[in-house]
């Protein structure tokens, strides 16, 4: 029999070839992720950082820029404008954001019940969601015009209900483009909410009912705390398309982009014009920082809101 000794130690090599499993897999890893990592720095983190330096300076795209430190900022602030288009972007998301969000999620809670027709329904609703935003907004355009040419108004002059400024009026415009974008958005937040209205397990419900809940204890009890995530998802996804709205504004307002008398410009169209149209890149900068900022903000804030409810 061979002694204790001199058998070989066959545990030593394991933590070193324990080791270069870990170190190949990372290799892999980082190999796959190396190019989407570069591609995504560089039209993403290095624009974002540009447009910090260049919110310092005097740009007009035909010199140097010229640094001037804060002044554009100082300038933007003091800017009534500016403050007229603060407000109606957060009206965009104000009414926006919750009015979607309840609508969408009233449709998938009654539509999850429908067994006939039910893929086509929901075809149906995904629809707008895939038009060009730019075809959408014009043919809504044409929708609002006034008799005979606005279907609408052309219904409400046969019933003998006066025409509806829904473009042309300061109070009417912004609450018009406003349902437009939350039509357009619509069956996108449906689809969603479904997804997670199937992902909740049917056992919850079964023991609701052995329990005795009504539809609107296990709505209340069930359905709408384990829809937390998905609910959260949507709330910063939508919040964050309003808050960036443009295609419905600039199209549907094409005559007087943002009007009439600049009730409807959000900030992002602010920043278009100042862009492209003035060509004071520095200025427009400084108005991208904020809007950067403001969606920063609110994305976390409602993340914190809504983990802290939970």
């Amino acid at each position: 029999m061979q002694p204790a000794h001199s058998l070989p130690p066959p545990l030593k090599m394991r933590p070193a070839s324990g080791l270069k499993m870990r170190t190949r897999r990372l290799l892999w890893i980082w190999s796959f992720l190396a190019l989407p990592v570069l591609f995504y720095s560089a039209i993403r983190f290095y624009p974002t950082l540009e447009a910090f330096y260049l919110s310092l300076t005097n740009w007009d795209l035909l010199s140097d820029p010229e640094y001037i430190g804060l002044e554009n900022y100082k300038r933007l602030f003091a800017d009534p404008k500016f403050w007229q288009v603060f407000r109606n972007t957060f009206l965009y998301l104000i009414i926006g954001t919750p009015v979607s969000l309840i609508l969408a999620f009233v449709i998938a809670y009654f539509l999850d019940r429908i067994r006939f027709g039910h893929t086509f329904l929901r075809a149906l609703y995904f629809l707008p969601f895939i038009t060009t935003a730019s075809a959408m907004a014009w043919v809504w355009r044409w929708f609002y015009q006034p008799a005979p040419t606005g279907i609408i108004n052309n219904f409400l002059g046969s019933l003998g209900i006066s025409p509806i400024p829904f473009l042309s009026s300061v109070e009417l415009a912004l609450p018009s483009i406003t349902f437009t974008a939350i039509w357009a958005g619509l069956g996108f937040q449906v689809i969603i909410f479904m997804a997670g209205l199937r992902a909740i397990p049917s056992t919850y419900y079964e023991a609701a009912r052995i329990d005795g809940l009504n539809d609107w204890q296990v709505l209340r009890k069930i359905t709408l705390p384990l829809l937390k995530p998905t609910t959260v998802f949507l709330v910063v996804f939508s919040s964050i398309g309003f808050l960036r709205i443009f295609d419905q504004v600039y199209n549907m307002s094409s005559i007087d982009p943002g009007g009439p008398l600049g009730s409807t410009k959000p900030l992002v169209l602010m920043i278009y014009q100042t862009a492209f149209s003035s060509y004071e890149m520095g200025y427009a900068s400084a108005q991208t920082v904020v809007l950067f900022t403001i969606l920063l903000v609110i994305s976390l804030l409602q993340l914190w809101i809504m983990r802290e409810r939970g």
